[in-house]
């Protein structure tokens, strides 16, 4: 290799994606190539080094020594050119896609969405994510995710911390019994339910939900509609609990080490555009 040419942009956009998606087919279908078109630059990639990069088996690549070592110099370097050339020319994403449960885009996005369309300066695309998917590839999407946050993503900010506590209609808290003994209404997922309740707080297992649902949207409408005691998240039903909807019965509350993170890529949004989406929809 001559130490005064560098090698052209093209054979190293191929690398940086093979090496991230793992396939030269993966990389082929992320830079809009074919898969022999990838392998080819690679190549020459690896002849203009006078390396291979990676190790090539049947159905699999893996970086070679050298290539893992290259690697985060080609990142670091592909970011720098894009942040310079967002900042130069202003260039970003004109359409952003967003995916995320109906209860989120419901209790968190639609109240921020003006803030965050005037921000990002783009057309937005919501897309419900089907529920008990908790998938979150690097590609073109940015995705609001339920988790404890060690998701691979370059890019990847906390929605909110995660406190939980029990809300009833205000109609079912006039009833003169304690509130305990009132019905309960149960959620699937991974949110502390009654037993944890029970047990930090001492009150009785009983009466066990007579209503569960596999939402937490569909349990907070349940219990503004007065059926139930509900144990929700507090970030959620914030809106319900300052307008009277919802009512919150004790002044503890179950920390959660659990809750949404907003995750994107490099390919999903520019850096000044992630910037302007975590200003609009994160709580700080």
């Amino acid at each position: 290799m001559k130490r005064d040419r560098l090698p052209p942009l093209e054979w190293i956009r191929a690398f940086e994606a093979a090496a991230r998606l793992g396939s030269f087919t993966a990389a082929a279908e992320d830079v809009g190539l074919t898969q022999a078109a990838v392998s080819q630059r690679i190549g020459q990639l690896e002849k203009h080094l006078g390396t291979p990069l990676f190790d090539r088996r049947a159905r699999a690549i893996s970086l070679t020594v050298e290539g893992e070592a290259w690697l985060p110099h080609v990142r670091l370097a592909l970011e720098g050119l894009r942040d310079s050339t967002e900042a130069v020319f202003g260039t970003g994403h004109r359409h952003l896609t967003l995916s995320a449960s109906q209860t989120i885009i419901d209790l968190w996005l639609l109240p921020r969405l003006g803030h965050l369309q005037t921000l990002t300066k783009a057309e937005l695309s919501i897309q419900s994510m089907v529920v008990g998917t908790h998938d979150a590839p690097q590609d073109d999407v940015i995705r609001i995710r339920y988790g404890t946050g060690d998701w691979p993503h370059p890019y990847r900010a906390r929605l909110y911390a995660e406190q939980i506590a029990p809300v009833a209609a205000p109609s079912l808290v006039a009833r003169p019994e304690h509130w305990t003994t009132l019905p309960r209404i149960a959620c699937a997922g991974q949110r502390p339910g009654w037993h944890a309740w029970a047990a930090a707080f001492g009150i009785p297992t009983t009466p066990l939900p007579d209503l569960r649902f596999d939402t937490h949207l569909s349990a907070l409408g349940a219990a503004k509609a007065g059926l139930g005691v509900f144990l929700a998240s507090l970030p959620l039903c914030a809106e319900a609990l300052s307008t009277g909807a919802l009512v919150r019965l004790d002044p503890g509350s179950l920390s959660h080490h659990q809750s949404y993170w907003l995750l994107a890529s490099p390919q999903a949004v520019s850096r000044d555009q992630w910037q302007a989406i975590t200003t609009a929809i994160i709580d700080i």
